[in-house]
């Protein structure tokens, strides 16, 4: 299936349902399919064939959306750029993804007018919301309008032959931003997981308050194959975010965990109605097993637990609501600090050093392999190869499967601190921290040092009005996880600096803290 297929099929289960809400006004399944086809029209018109690469740079936006749906329509290949990487990461990432095409909303066009004169192959830019001047060099720059508006239902159905749905890019805190390539099956794997392992039931309503660029958008899928409803917000707030739930019978949603310790941190929290949700996804992060049991008393027994990554997109490992519970309906709390058990249509393993495989119980990368992993890195074959050593897909992650088959995530193999001859893994010493009352948020990092090699420090974020000491956080840890695990040094910051998704950035502290000594 094609990223279209899933809106045609949700109009095929009631064209006149609602399919995207955003601000109280929505937009049904036969608004959005027609708003489709003039898109691919215009896509055409531009001189867009199959397997050309459009790039969408917007925050949340229906209309935005939308354009989704219009390019796998026109054949073409979706380019999600997020709008707060920096101009001159966005402008690598359309100018290495070959994209003729950027499609921005007018609150961008100062990143996009200071980026405009180094992308020679995009051949036509398109304003959402307003419309545009001539562009310099005689290419076109129009606004919508004039892009979609001289067509209603033209007879255009195209297919991609090469069969990629997006190029996603990783980001540039590791190095170069690399172009992870998505095919239609790799999407159509990633949807039929979460229809397989999750409560989905009848029209649901899923409420994206995350950029639809990441995990926010490609959850939208099994929700309108569905004949499901997509709540749009167009910039994050977790206060409007839990009025929504009520407001409109939310089923579902996605939020990564540093956003749902703020609604567990909410005031109104405890006076909403979340009766209506069936499953509130959270991933992209380790989550604190103790903020998640307080999740599950408070929010409800709906979260489930996704992990997967952009190249392997979400669904590695699941942990559905049911799982978070033993069979007496006790809180199954060892349980909470795994994500899962891996997929039914995904292989998944731990791989040492030399490509062995090894037995449950012992930490190695977590690898996969399946119709859920990337085709590849876009014209990038060293680091496709890197990636795919052994014949199975390297996430990076070390971690261990235990008797049960259940995963456990130890940390991320770049983030693993080495003190003493000792190898102590940040997660474990962020889950000791994260018990503690006035924590809402920790990163732990390894910092050098001339007797233990690296020594362990940790950096917090404290809750509303909570006050306390770096000497108690420490023994906090000791009581928990012995000496060599806890911290050798506690900083106390307003927050924590964060990715476009709510992930904490290690390398932004580390940078911080260098400048500082």
């Amino acid at each position: 299936m094609r990223l279209v297929d899933y809106l045609d099929k949700g109009a095929s289960l009631g064209p006149d349902r609602p399919c995207l809400t955003t601000d109280g006004e929505t937009l049904s399944y036969a608004d959005v399919q027609e708003l489709s086809h003039r898109i691919a029209a215009g896509l055409a018109a531009s001189g867009v064939t199959p397997g050309g690469k459009v790039a969408i740079l917007s925050a949340n936006d229906p209309i935005a959306f939308t354009c989704v749906f219009g390019i796998s329509r026109a054949g073409a290949i979706w380019c999600p750029i997020n709008p707060r990487n920096e101009a001159a990461e966005n402008r690598e990432l359309l100018d290495r993804f070959d994209c003729e095409v950027l499609i921005y909303q007018a609150a961008f066009a100062p990143l996009v007018d200071r980026i405009r004169d180094a992308l020679p192959k995009v051949h036509t830019f398109v304003c959402l919301d307003s419309e545009t001047g001539a562009d310099p060099h005689g290419r076109r720059t129009v606004g919508w309008d004039t892009f979609c508006g001289g067509v209603s239902q033209p007879a255009l159905d195209a297919t991609d032959p090469d069969g990629l749905a997006m190029i996603v890019g990783t980001g540039g805190t590791t190095g170069q931003p690399k172009g992870v390539m998505l095919s239609n099956a790799n999407l159509e794997t990633m949807t039929a997981l979460t229809l397989m392992g999750y409560p989905i039931g009848e029209r649901p309503v899923y409420l994206a308050l995350a950029p639809l660029t990441h995990a926010a958008g490609v959850l939208c899928f099994p929700i309108l194959a569905s004949g499901g409803e997509v709540v749009i917000m167009r910039t994050p707030d977790v206060h409007t975010f839990l009025e929504l739930i009520p407001r409109h019978g939310v089923t579902h949603t996605f939020l990564p965990p540093t956003l749902i310790y703020m609604a567990l941190a909410a005031p109104e929290l405890d006076s909403i109605d979340l009766s209506s949700l069936r499953c509130f996804w959270y991933g992209a992060a380790p989550m604190s097993v103790t903020r998640l049991e307080e999740a599950l008393q408070r929010i409800g027994p709906v979260m489930g637990q996704l992990f997967g990554q952009t190249e392997a997109p979400m669904m590695i490992s699941v942990l559905p609501p049911a799982a978070h519970f033993d069979a007496d309906g006790n809180i199954a709390r060892d349980r909470l600090a795994s994500a899962g058990r891996p997929s039914t249509l995904v292989s998944t393993a731990v791989m040492a050093a030399d490509g062995t495989l090894l037995p449950p119980g012992e930490r190695g990368e977590i690898v996969v392999r399946g119709s859920l992993v990337m085709r590849g890195y876009y014209r990038d074959p060293e680091a496709t190869a890197a990636a795919s050593a052994y014949g199975w897909h390297h996430t990076g992650d070390i971690g261990y499967l235990d008797d049960d088959n259940y995963l456990y995530i130890v940390d991320r193999a770049k983030d693993m601190i080495i003190t003493g001859g000792f190898n102590v893994y940040s997660t474990e010493v962020e889950q000791a921290l994260m018990a503690h009352d006035a924590v809402q948020d920790c990163a732990v990092i390894g910092q050098p040092d001339e007797k233990w090699g690296e020594r362990v420090v940790a950096v917090v974020q404290l809750q509303a009005g909570a006050s306390v000491d770096a000497a108690e956080l420490i023994a906090f840890a000791k009581a928990r996880i012995g000496s060599v695990k806890a911290p050798k040094e506690v900083l106390v910051w307003a927050d924590l600096p964060r990715s476009k998704v709510g992930k904490v950035l290690k390398p932004d502290i580390k940078a911080r803290l260098r400048t500082s000594v």
